[in-house]
């Protein structure tokens, strides 16, 4: 029991760091703070017409 099996993680996920490291120049970059209070407003938008 002197030698441990190696199951490849992180070889196996080298490709995924190297894909989610990359910056596409035409993606459509979005604020989260924007995202945050879009999903804020749409929900009180649907509670005013419940109301209505």
């Amino acid at each position: 029991m002197g030698m441990s099996s190696n199951d490849g993680g992180l070889m196996s996920s080298a490709g995924l760091v190297r894909y989610f490291d990359a910056e596409d120049r035409n993606a459509i970059r979005i604020d989260p703070k924007t995202v945050v209070a879009f999903g804020m407003l749409f929900g009180v938008l649907v509670i005013l017409l419940n109301v209505v």
